[in-house]
């Protein structure tokens, strides 16, 4: 009878201190996080070169944030890091031009970036003829 009634007792201590323990938990959060909803964030900077890890910077009334941020390698620098756009399959080749089109319509802003409703882009036309049936 007295094992029970010390599982039931040390059963109840670790329950108490998990609860405990996610209480600090969101208390932290909240001390680290800010009052200041209306945050204005500039676009992501790298430390070195244009792609890479950096930082963001984000201002709100009288508070300054610095955010760690990444720049992927292979971005549309036209774009920015920070607009997001759907794209339409590649166009015909342009005998005239030697290039192909395809245009984007704007899918998510991040960070109040500042994007163009929609953007289009051009690629040169590949040299090499595909042919349509093979085996025949």
């Amino acid at each position: 009878m007295q094992a029970r009634g010390l599982l039931f007792l040390l059963a109840l201590i670790l329950v108490a201190a998990a609860a405990e323990a996610g209480k600090n938990k969101k208390e932290k959060a909240k001390k680290d996080g800010s009052k200041c909803e209306d945050w204005r964030w500039g676009p992501c900077v790298p430390n070195s070169k244009d792609c890479g890890l950096g930082y963001r910077k984000g201002t709100c009334k009288d508070e300054t944030k610095k955010l760690k941020c990444k720049i992927p390698c292979n971005w549309k620098k036209k774009f920015g890091a920070d607009c997001k756009y759907k794209f339409e399959s590649w166009g015909g080749c342009s005998a005239q031009t030697g290039l192909k089109t395809r245009s984007g319509i704007l899918k998510k802003a991040l960070y109040n970036a500042q994007c163009e409703e929609t953007v289009y882009v051009t690629k040169p036309c590949s040299s090499k003829i595909k042919s349509k049936s093979k085996g025949q």
